[in-house]
C-alpha cells in the first residue's frame, strides 16, 4: 500500500502527525484499530497523520494512552501551540521518551527544575518586553508543567543538570521567589534520578558552551542534541556535533562542583538573600 510520505520538518503539525504514525506503526495498529480504541474514526486518524486536521489536546492525551507513549503526543501538542519556535515540538517529544537528560544552562534554572513562581517571573518578563503575549505566557507555564510530569513517573529519566553560578545568583522574580527556587533545587537534588552541579565563577577555563544545550540519550543509547537561538530551536542529529558536545559536557561535569559542594553553595546563596 502506498502511503503519503511525512516530513516532520515541514511544520509542528507535520511533526505531530509523523510521530503519531510512527507510534501507531510501532504498536502494530491500523488507523481503524487505533480509532476504535480512541473513539475516533480511522479517517480522522489519517487526517491527523497527514496534517489535514489539527489535533486537540484531548486527542493527544487519548493517543498517548492508546499507544503507551507516555506524554509524547501531549507534549508535542503543546509544541504545536508554540509553533513560533520551530524545532521545539520534535525536542519535546524526544525528551518525553528519553532515558537520560543532560542539560547546561548558562544563566537561569533549567525548566525541568523551575518552580511555578520562578517560571512565571520569566514568562512575565517576556510579556513586559513585548516578545510574547500574556496568553502565550500562560501557555508556556501549562506546557512546562506538562513537561515536569516526567519526575512523577515510576521510572523517570536520569536528569543531570549543570547550572552556571550566575543562574543561582540572579534574583529572578525577587527575593522570595528566588528563595523558594533555591529550596526547590535542594529538594530536587535529593531525588535519586537527579544530579545537580554548579559551574562556579572560579573555573579557570571558559565554559565550553556559550548558550543552553541539552543532550538526550534513549534506551538504545543513541543521543541527540538540542539548542536554541533567540527565535528557533535546533534538534541536532549530526553524530560529529553530538559527540563533541558529549565530550565537552563530560569535561564540564568533572570541572563543576560536586553535588555536595553544589548544595552547600546553593544553601549559602539562599542564606545570603535579603
Amino acid at each position: 500500500m502506498n502511503r503519503r510520505k511525512l516530513d516532520p520538518a515541514q511544520s509542528a503539525g507535520a511533526a505531530f502527525g509523523a510521530q503519531l504514525r510512527s507510534s501507531r506503526d510501532a504498536a502494530n495498529m491500523t488507523q481503524d484499530e487505533l480509532g476504535v480504541v480512541m473513539g475516533y474514526s480511522g479517517t480522522y486518524i489519517s487526517a491527523i497523520e497527514v496534517g489535514r486536521k489539527s489535533p486537540s489536546l484531548k486527542f493527544a492525551k487519548a493517543a498517548d494512552r492508546a499507544l503507551g507513549t507516555g506524554q509524547t503526543l501531549e507534549l508535542m501538542w503543546w509544541g504545536v501551540k508554540r509553533s513560533a519556535l520551530p524545532g521545539f515540538p520534535e525536542h519535546a517529544a524526544q525528551e518525553a521518551r528519553s532515558a537520560e537528560i543532560r542539560v547546561f544552562e548558562p544563566s537561569i534554572i533549567p525548566g525541568l527544575l523551575q518552580t511555578p513562581a520562578y517560571a512565571a517571573a520569566h514568562a512575565s518578563a517576556s510579556v513586559r518586553r513585548g516578545s510574547i503575549t500574556q496568553a502565550q505566557a500562560d501557555e508556556r507555564l501549562i506546557f512546562l508543567a506538562s513537561r515536569q510530569k516526567l519526575h512523577k513517573r515510576t521510572r523517570p529519566p536520569l536528569v543531570h543538570a549543570v547550572i552556571d553560578e550566575s543562574g543561582i545568583r540572579r534574583h529572578t522574580g525577587g527575593v522570595e521567589v528566588m528563595r523558594e527556587q533555591l529550596d526547590h533545587l535542594v529538594a530536587m537534588a535529593t531525588r535519586p534520578h537527579i544530579v545537580l552541579q554548579v559551574a562556579p565563577f572560579s573555573l579557570v577555563d571558559p565554559l565550553p558552551f556559550s548558550g543552553f544545550i541539552t543532550l538526550l540519550t534513549f534506551a538504545d543509547r543513541t543521543v541527540v542534541g538540542y539548542t536554541e537561538s533567540a527565535d528557533r530551536g535546533f534538534v541536532v542529529h549530526d553524530s560529529g556535533t553530538v559527540t563533541s558536545w558529549e565530550r565537552a559536557y563530560d569535561r564540564l561535569q568533572v570541572e563543576a562542583l560536586s553535588t555536595a559542594a553544589t548544595l552547600d553553595l546553593i544553601r549559602e546563596t539562599r542564606r545570603d538573600l535579603t
